[in-house]
């Protein structure tokens, strides 16, 4: 095997036949990849300022539980919202 046949077949080692992932990545109890997860992690705090400058309590709540469901998956410290009783 040549170099450059090496360099190119290390980057497959992970991958089934079908190019995708074999085994699902480390951490996570559910079907998102860590990137998925960081992204809705992203949108979850979007929403939740934009609520909290509408002043809508009901969608904070929301997007307050759905922050701190996403950052346990992720194995990150969990925040704390005391201003809605949600410690």
């Amino acid at each position: 095997m040549t170099n450059l046949e090496g360099f190119l077949n290390k980057g497959l080692e992970g991958l089934n036949i079908s190019g995708q992932r074999k085994e699902k990545p480390e951490g996570l109890h559910n079907h998102f990849t860590p990137n998925q997860s960081w992204g809705a992690l992203k949108k979850a705090w979007t929403g939740y300022r934009i609520a909290k400058v509408q002043n809508d309590l009901p969608r904070m709540v929301e997007y307050a539980n759905k922050i701190r469901k996403i950052q346990g998956e992720l194995g990150i410290s969990v925040c704390t919202f005391p201003n809605l009783g949600i410690d």
